[in-house]
């Protein structure tokens, strides 16, 4: 099972505020996406010459009223896999609970022992959508 660390997530109450904090930190902005359905902003920011390892800033448009709960903040760990299916499958005959399984042949959530939040991304184009996961319900939170 072949895998690639892609970023660390965590959410942010006040994005500009943020932003100056990580480029304070010496971190610069690598890419951004702008959800307009979802209300969301995601923010790379990664040292120069370190485009690989980035730290996502997740802005919800709306508020957050978890913030600035400690809880909160770190959001998860992201690994690209490459299939999604064989992943959760080896994951859950290991009796790992499958949080939000790939329905979407793209992307799943696990939890750690320490419950911690991990997403798991499908490399390159979806997988068509296969039973299972197709019809699986969330389980817990992810």
């Amino acid at each position: 099972m072949a895998l690639k660390y892609l970023h660390t997530m965590v959410r942010v109450k006040d994005l500009e505020a943020s932003m100056a904090f990580y480029e304070l930190l010496g971190l610069q902005q690598t890419r951004r996406s702008d959800n307009e359905k979802g209300r969301f902003s995601l923010i790379f920011m990664a040292p120069p010459g370190q485009e690989e390892c980035p730290v996502e800033l997740t802005y919800n448009w709306d508020g957050d009223d978890g913030l600035p709960s400690d809880s909160r903040h770190f959001g998860h760990l992201a690994y690209r896999v490459e299939n999604i299916y064989e992943t959760c499958q080896k994951l859950m005959d290991a009796g790992v609970t499958i949080n939000r399984p790939p329905r979407d042949g793209h992307m799943a959530f696990v939890r750690s022992p320490d419950n911690i939040s991990i997403e798991l991304l499908q490399e390159g184009d979806s997988l068509p959508p296969q039973e299972p996961w197709a019809s699986m319900e969330n389980t817990g939170h992810w």
